[in-house]
């Protein structure tokens, strides 16, 4: 029986949000915490986010949004991957998301809102308890 390979976590900033500070932080918690690890950088369309995390076999995509664009790029990310029958990624966000939109965002299908001050050993925790590797794609 083959070992089960490690969680891929793709961390995406959507859009024009300029501060990375967060989403550095919460990818290098991920790598110590023995995950795997792809950090797309700024300024990314959710096209392109979709586009690497499917390139790159991830299990989950965590996205970092500080702008208030939220909303609009967490739903985009999550259209996306259903229309590219990929909606078997998981995607959560962190940053400054208001309560009543993380409402909105989970009934979308954003698993998880972590926002700021979320400790990285939480959100570490959730990853585990949420997210299982989904195995390779390839044929």
């Amino acid at each position: 029986m083959a070992a089960e390979r490690k969680i891929r976590i793709l961390v995406g900033k959507p859009g024009l949000d300029g501060h990375d500070r967060g989403a550095k932080v919460i990818a290098r918690g991920f790598r110590d915490a023995g995950f795997e690890v792809i950090y797309t950088g700024l300024h990314q369309m959710p096209e392109q986010i979709v586009h690497a995390a499917i390139q790159e076999d991830v299990d989950a995509i965590g996205l970092s949004s500080l702008a208030g664009a939220h909303n609009r790029h967490f739903s985009e990310v999550l259209a996306l991957l259903k229309e590219q029958g990929a909606e078997d990624i998981v995607v959560f966000g962190g940053g400054i998301v208001p309560k009543e939109d993380a409402v909105v965002l989970k009934r979308m299908g954003v698993q998880q809102i972590f926002t700021p001050g979320t400790p990285i050993d939480a959100t570490v925790q959730w990853v585990r308890d949420n997210i299982r590797p989904r195995g390779s794609r390839s044929s």
